[in-house]
C-alpha cells in the first residue's frame, strides 16, 4: 500500500471513530429523570444543544449552577423503569426473581446492591424535554 492508501486508511479510521463516540440521542425519561444536583458533565463550556444531542447526552438549561449538558440515565428495555435508584419504590421481596417481578407488572434491575431490584414503574407523562 502506497503512500496515499495509508492516508486513505487513516481518514477512514478517524471517520469510523467519530461514528462510534456520537451517541443517539437519548430518551426524555432518561433525562428528565436526572435530578439537577446528580447530573454529571457531557460537554464543555458553551455548547448547544445540538452538539450535546449529537454525543448522545441531555441538555436542559433550565436550571443554574448546574451542567447543561449531563449524562443520560442508562437505557432500559422498558421506558417506564428509566429513574435514579434512589427512586425505586420496592414492589417485591429479598430474592424475587425477575420472572416473579416482571409478573407483577414491575421493573427489575439486580446491577446495584442494597435497593430494591424490583420495582415500581413511573409513569411516561413526567418524561418531558
Amino acid at each position: 500500500m502506497g503512500p496515499r492508501g495509508v492516508q486513505l486508511l487513516a481518514v477512514l479510521l478517524v471517520l469510523g471513530l467519530c461514528t462510534l463516540a456520537g451517541g443517539e440521542k437519548p430518551s426524555p425519561c432518561q433525562c428528565s429523570r436526572v435530578s439537577p444536583q446528580n447530573r454529571k458533565n457531557c460537554g464543555f463550556s458553551g455548547i448547544t444543544s445540538d452538539q450535546c444531542f449529537d454525543g448522545g447526552c441531555c441538555y436542559d438549561s433550565s436550571v443554574s449552577g448546574v451542567p447543561w449538558c449531563f449524562y443520560p440515565l442508562p437505557k432500559e428495555e422498558n421506558e417506564q423503569c428509566v429513574m435514579e435508584v434512589p427512586a425505586r419504590v420496592n414492589c417485591g421481596y429479598p430474592g424475587i426473581s425477575r420472572e416473579q417481578c416482571l409478573s407483577r407488572q414491575c421493573c427489575f434491575d439486580d446491577l446495584v446492591f442494597q435497593v430494591p431490584w424490583c420495582f415500581y414503574p413511573k409513569p411516561l407523562e413526567d418524561c418531558l424535554y
